[in-house]
């Protein structure tokens, strides 16, 4: 399917995003950012940058920190403004691309960038029978540009490093959205078990990160791109002069540091345990269903009728995201984040009496 066709006269919004379901007095389960409060070890540096705010950014500091947490050179970093930016800097300097593929469900913004640069965007998409995991056979051949998350949002599911690596190939531009990828953990494997991000020698390969999520940083707008410096040189050259303050410099510096590293793991287990609990207490309820195998910071769950439940959980002081506007998905979807026990059993209670309504 090409352009803007799904196989249905319904056209996802691409520009929804979960921000649009939080509003005053809500219990905000629609979001993906982590709440809490901001540790010592990154205020600190955030709040002394201020001191130096008339002076331009200079990312060289940053780039090196987040080059030396991924074993890189800093010629193969590139510090963008979230995530974000790495998608649209990606659709508008490699228009040049015949084939581009965004395989979804997932994050809507990179394809929305394609679109806005002008590409005609084909979309593979994956199938909730087999819990959304991907078959490598369903990206054509003569694709120049894949795009997929890894961890996968919304589904949460994670592909394996080795399926994804395997897409890769000379003249393809391989981009992997790992802006949850510090939130996966797996028992006896440290670190983010199936990321690519040291993968230097893959021909094409852009990991997309950001710094926003788990640090509670969105609106900050820090993120980076990894990938060879022949490339990145390319991305480098339609972004905006100074496109990262000061003080995401600093937050970069400070979020690839040991502390950081540590904290990030100890964060990944505890988000482990929090997620098993959810899934547990929503697969008790009769008509709900969960997508796959949930690996991330939230887990997508179908219910007839979704819509209707989104309502009544905002009358009684919940905010969920709405799964229709990802492609592939539909309006019996709900992509719920994962909090804490005590929010998830309070939820799950108040979901429980508006089903049984």
């Amino acid at each position: 399917m090409h352009g803007q066709s799904t196989g249905t006269s319904y056209e996802p919004d691409l520009a929804h995003h979960g921000d649009a379901e939080v509003g005053a007095g809500l219990v905000d389960l629609a979001v993906n950012v982590r709440r809490a409060p901001m540790p010592p070890w990154l205020a600190d540096p955030i709040r002394a940058s201020l001191a130096d705010l008339a002076g331009y950014p200079d990312p060289r500091p940053a780039r090196a920190a987040v080059a030396a947490q991924h074993g890189r050179p800093p010629a193969e970093v590139l510090l963008t403004a979230g995530a974000a930016e790495g998608f649209v800097l990606l659709a508008q300097a490699l228009r040049g691309v015949r084939r581009p593929v965004v395989v979804h469900p997932q994050f809507t913004e990179p394809e929305a960038a394609l679109r806005a640069a002008g590409h005609i965007v084909q979309r593979v998409l994956l199938d909730a029978a087999n819990g959304f995991r991907l078959d490598p056979d369903r990206i054509p051949d003569d694709a120049d540009l894949v795009m997929i998350g890894n961890p996968t949002n919304p589904t949460s599911v994670l592909h394996p490093a080795a399926v994804l690596a395997a897409l890769a190939r000379p003249g393809r531009v391989l981009v992997i959205d790992e802006a949850f990828a510090d939130t996966t953990a797996a028992s006896g494997v440290p670190g983010e078990p199936e990321s690519l991000a040291n993968r230097r020698h893959l021909p094409g390969l852009v990991v997309v990160r950001s710094l926003t999520k788990t640090w509670g940083l969105a609106g900050l707008r820090i993120g980076y791109l990894l990938s060879d410096a022949a490339l990145l040189r390319r991305l480098a050259a339609v972004q905006p002069l100074w496109a990262v303050s000061t003080p995401a410099l600093a937050a970069a510096s400070a979020c690839a540091g040991p502390e950081a590293v540590r904290a990030g793991r100890a964060i990944a287990a505890q988000l482990t345990v929090d997620r098993e609990h959810l899934v547990t207490r929503l697969s008790t309820l009769p008509g709900v269903r969960v997508a796959g195998q949930p690996a991330s910071a939230f887990v997508l769950v179908r219910i007839s009728g979704a819509n209707r439940i989104r309502h009544a959980l905002r009358e009684r002081g919940w905010a969920v995201r709405r799964g229709d506007t990802f492609p592939g998905l539909g309006p019996d979807w709900l992509r719920i984040a994962v909090r804490d026990r005590m929010t998830t059993d309070a939820f799950t209670e108040v979901l429980a009496e508006i089903m049984e309504a």
